[in-house]
């Protein structure tokens, strides 16, 4: 880069002032005690690092099998396993493929689930996913997770969580060295220390980017979000503050994900964004998350048994889920209808309330629903068990997604295997890997404000009902590549290098659909 300097000393003064001031008030003894100093710090740290290596090798629990011999172990970094989402269904259908292929390798889970049992924790994967485990499963529970919970850093949240996984990651390392390490919840910054400091191989399924281009984009355009408060968005000041800091983050947290020999993303959104945090296209693969469609393919589709005129917004009541502009667009939908065909159409909003914090978010929406005057069309529907979610997937029209870069959208995958035409948002997972053509053809619909979600659902309820049957048979036929027999092939393809050191890294190719 040219500064417009007659040197390159004269360059270097102007990118790097403060050395050559500090080297021009240093005497020669000064500068030598300075370099003494920065070797005695490096040499004391890799002395610290290499003692730690010791240690954690010697406090190693080992697992044995009947003849007394030591097994390998794969060790998967989940301290939320007992969560029932589907980052947990990724984690036991993980775990039972490497146990299905490889049984003489014992599966470890680090778990922060201190108030659950094993038994409990393996009893709710089974009812909650369906998931038996054909072998023993590890639990190794750590007890320092409150380290990684956002509600313990109200500013600087993403840091926080960063190095506090960082000490979460020490309490397993010092407590279990695998010999395959995995982290399936996100938490990069461990990834150094089981590369480094435990020997390990090193592997990653990430969700969700920690940060994203997207958030940084929202922050340098002053754009008021979820994850952009609107104090510090209405301020040049601190907008250009918090940009600093993403920048910093993400340069950091490019070099952790770096560490990783295999990482596995869920979808084609969060593979452009890993790829460019952190540089490593040549390892980065697209597995898409096992999503369980065989319960929903049982409803039989047919053009001459049609459906309520009935919209269903399945997902958690989060901020991100944005189910505000739901109603408002149900709202717009509304008013181009007539009087009496208004009273046709309802609105469902169905998901789990976790906390007060939701709570009050249900509160707020349905004062939003009144202001609107729609609340006599819009019901709630909170925490319903499985078999009723399966009944309102069987009996709406239309299922509704709103959510703005959602990563993947399992909900869109499920509301697409229940035969209900899909109306999701035009980015991320739904946009790239999940609403798209297929044989050509239609699988559903995207809006993205409120006016292209109400101009879209007045054109499913006018379409004719075998234009709609059209429309829900090739999306059912579309998704089978979001299945868990698909998901296992892919998955134990790229562990294979991990698992069978004569296998070559070079031989890996990758199942991608872009």
């Amino acid at each position: 880069m040219n500064y417009g300097c007659d040197s390159n000393e004269q360059c270097l003064k102007l990118r790097y002032p403060a050395f050559f001031s500090l080297q021009k008030l240093s005497s020669p003894s000064q500068t030598t005690a300075m370099v003494i100093l920065c070797l005695v710090l490096t040499l004391q740290t890799v002395v610290f690092l290499a003692i730690l290596h010791v240690v954690a090798k010697f406090k190693s629990k080992v697992f044995k099998d009947a003849e007394g011999k030591r097994k390998p172990t794969f060790a998967f970094f989940h301290p939320y396993c007992n969560a029932g989402g589907g980052g947990e269904r990724v984690l036991w259908v993980a775990v039972r493929s490497i146990q299905k292929k490889y049984p003489n390798i014992q599966c470890v889970i680090f778990s922060g689930d201190t108030d659950a049992t094993p038994d409990e924790i393996l009893n709710k994967a089974r009812q909650r996913f369906n998931i038996r485990l054909p072998g023993h499963v590890e639990f190794i529970f750590l007890k320092r997770r409150g380290w990684v919970e956002a509600v313990k850093y109200p500013y600087f949240t993403l840091l926080g969580q960063s190095l506090g996984s960082i000490l979460l990651g020490m309490e397993a390392l010092l407590t279990h060295v695998p010999d395959v390490y995995m982290d399936t919840m996100g938490y990069a910054f461990t990834l150094p220390l089981f590369r480094y400091i435990g020997g390990c191989k090193v592997a990653c399924y990430v969700h969700y980017p920690t940060i994203s281009t997207d958030m940084l984009n929202k922050v340098s355009e002053r754009v008021a979000a979820h994850n952009n408060a609107s104090f510090i968005s209405r301020s040049p000041v601190l907008s250009g503050i918090k940009i600093l800091y993403y920048r910093m983050f993400a340069f950091i947290y490019g070099l952790a994900g770096k560490c990783a020999s295999i990482i596995m993303v869920n979808s084609t959104w969060t593979y452009n964004h890993i790829t460019c945090l952190w540089m490593a296209a040549d390892r980065t693969h697209i597995v898409y998350p096992p999503c369980d469609i065989a319960e929903f393919l049982v409803e039989p589709l047919d053009s001459n048994g049609e459906r309520l005129k009935q919209i269903l917004s399945l997902g958690q009541f989060r901020p991100e889920k944005d189910h505000p502009l739901q109603l408002k667009a149900f709202h717009k939908f509304l008013s181009t209808c007539g009087d009496k065909e208004k009273s046709e159409y309802q609105l469902v909003l169905a998901g789990s309330c976790r906390h007060e914090e939701d709570q009050a978010r249900v509160k707020k929406l349905q004062d939003l629903a009144k202001e609107l005057g729609i609340h006599e069309q819009v019901k709630f529907q909170l925490n319903v068990p499985f078999a009723e979610l399966k009944k309102l997937l069987f009996e709406s029209m239309i299922s509704l997604h709103t959510m703005w870069n959602e990563h993947f959208g399992i909900c869109v995958v499920e509301g697409m295997a229940a035969g209900t035409v899909m109306l999701a948002h035009d980015s991320g997972g739904p946009k790239l890997d999940i609403v798209v053509q297929h044989n050509n053809k239609r699988t559903g619909f995207l809006a993205s404000d409120e006016d292209s979600y109400a101009a879209a659902m007045k054109t499913i309820f006018q379409l004719s009902a075998a234009e709609r049957l059209d429309i829900r048979e090739n999306a059912r036929e579309s998704i089978s590549r979001f299945s868990e027999d698909e998901f296992e092939s892919v998955f134990l393809m790229l562990c294979e290098p991990l698992l069978k050191t004569s296998s070559s890294q070079d031989d890996l190719k990758t199942k991608r659909d872009l």
